[in-house]
């Protein structure tokens, strides 16, 4: 009875709990903490990438001396395989790209050059067609009304001279910032292929050393998707630069060179850049030459795209850079906001990197990392050589593409 009566006093003694977390049903408390985490997650990202843009000028540079790192870094290798000194083989394969894009530089400016006046004949020709046209069309415009058109057209061009004067004031000042980038580039550039293995190991020094392994082999397999995807995008726009260039050359277009040169270099941003490119292309056509031969470049351009889309790219990039092409759109659309044309360049290689490195990180606990194969297609792939080759073969073929 005393029992009782004391236990009956120290449960009116006891303070009702203020915790309502078993009154939350548990599919809430799940929700929430996902949530936050999702929002913190959701802001470190977005203060990496306004650090980015911050220092735009910097970073871009050597992202664009990684992208060429990664096009020479094979070279340099091979040099060295054969004992030629790491220095001597990052000045030969400098030196030899230099001379291959101031060339090439030299034959398209000299084309443009050359063809313009062709280009000015034949969009003066297509002028007097379309004024032709206009006064016995279905319009019948009067010659005074077509000539009032073209004197607002200038006059509107003399009224907004300062705009003009001004934009080419801001064009000089970004070619400035352009050659400047350039330099920086280099400079950037000639350290990653001298002694890109040595900076690596100085960052992978920084990881806590139970995951510096793993770290090391997921940094090792994303260096090689850049690879990869830097050598096969070389290969399908020289495709496409040369096949539209032909296309365009057979129908008789001005500025041939110029515009295949465009389509080479659009060519790095997937899917957006042949658009681009194609609709130049096109529109040239259409000015220069006729309406017929507008739909025969675009036929051409098409065509093209076609062959690149569904042989190319899932023959080159095989199962080393697995991407979804709405992946693929997105990054470019997030790159083209962020910075501008060249996050459009840039956001592609980056989704493969980290494609590859943590789908390293995920799935490859075993691998040691000097059994990478950098350079290799293979060194991408987590445990690369347990995979039987039909059934990679297979699944890359299944694999949509951009």
């Amino acid at each position: 009875m005393t029992k009782n009566i004391v236990a009956g006093l120290k449960h009116r003694a006891t303070p009702p709990s203020n915790d309502v977390t078993p009154l939350v049903p548990k599919g809430l408390r799940v929700s929430a903490a996902l949530a936050w985490r999702f929002l913190v997650i959701i802001g470190a990202l977005y203060v990496i990438i306004w650090l980015l843009g911050y220092f735009a000028h910097v970073m871009i540079p050597m992202a664009i001396a990684l992208l060429l790192a990664a096009l020479m870094a094979p070279g340099v290798g091979k040099l060295v395989e054969w004992r030629v000194p790491r220095s001597l083989a990052t000045a030969i394969v400098l030196i030899g790209g230099l001379a291959v894009v101031g060339g090439v530089l030299t034959f398209v400016i000299t084309e443009f050059t050359n063809g313009l006046p062709q280009l000015q004949s034949q969009v003066n020709d297509s002028l007097d067609t379309i004024r032709g046209w206009l006064a016995t069309g279905p319009l019948h415009l009067r010659q005074d009304q077509i000539q009032s058109f073209l004197d607002n057209a200038i006059e509107a061009i003399k009224t907004n001279q300062s705009a003009i004067t001004s934009g080419a004031i801001t064009t000089a000042t970004t070619i400035g910032e352009v050659l400047t980038g350039l330099l920086l580039t280099l400079f950037i550039l000639i350290f990653f292929l001298f002694d890109g293995p040595g900076m690596w190991r100085f960052v992978v020094r920084g990881v806590p050393a139970p995951v510096r392994d793993r770290v090391d082999v997921a940094g090792r397999r994303g260096f090689s998707s850049l690879v990869s995807y830097v050598r096969a995008t070389a290969a399908v726009a020289v495709f496409d630069a040369v096949g539209i260039g032909i296309g365009l050359w057979i129908v008789g277009v001005p500025l041939v060179v110029p515009l295949a040169a465009l389509v080479f270099l659009t060519a790095f941003i997937p899917i957006i850049g042949a658009l681009i490119a194609g609709t130049v292309a096109v529109l040239v056509a259409l000015v220069a030459n006729s309406f017929v031969a507008a739909l025969v470049v675009l036929a051409v351009v098409v065509g093209v795209m076609q062959i690149e889309s569904h042989v190319l790219q899932p023959w080159l990039l095989g199962r080393a850079v697995k991407l979804h092409p709405l992946a693929v759109v997105l990054a470019i659309g997030v790159g083209l906001i962020a910075a501008g044309i060249a996050g459009a360049l840039l956001a592609v290689p980056l989704l493969a990197v980290l494609n590859a490195g943590v789908r390293s990180l995920l799935n490859d606990t075993e691998t040691e990392p000097e059994e990478v194969e950098v350079l290799e297609d293979e060194g991408s792939r987590p445990n690369a050589e347990h995979e039987d080759p039909e059934t990679a073969a297979a699944e890359a073929a299944e694999s949509p593409r951009p």
